[in-house]
């Protein structure tokens, strides 16, 4: 009796510890630049967001948009080289208002995540 409660003990432990550690696997924004709902008061030259994990340079993406939906940088998103955790892209000069960050990342391990924030440059 006593065996077969500690190996119960045992697969409820692992059922509960599993899912915990997979969910570690994925890559997930840790911070950016500008802040996820962030105010600037002037136009941000880039996006920088920072991840839990490094990247796969060839599936990860920003895209940003403004109100009305056009895109608003310069289509060279990419990983940064000095730290591949880091996903970048360039922006052209924004005006005042709300912009909406896209991202679709694949970390090294190959699991692939995707989000959106938004930020807004004050007048």
């Amino acid at each position: 009796m006593r065996g077969k409660l500690l190996v119960a003990l045992i697969a409820a432990l692992l059922i509960t510890v599993a899912p915990v550690a997979s969910a570690s696997a994925h890559a997930f924004p840790d911070r950016s630049l500008p802040a996820v709902g962030g105010t600037v008061t002037q136009s941000p030259p880039e996006i920088r967001i920072w991840f839990t994990q490094k990247l796969e340079p060839a599936f990860s993406t920003i895209e940003v948009f403004d109100a009305s939906g056009s895109r608003v940088d310069q289509g060279n998103s990419s990983v940064d080289a000095q730290d591949p955790s880091v996903l970048l892209v360039s922006l052209k000069p924004l005006g005042a208002g709300t912009y909406k960050v896209t991202w679709h990342v694949v970390s090294v391990d190959t699991h692939a995540t995707e989000g959106n924030f938004s930020f807004t440059v004050k007048p």
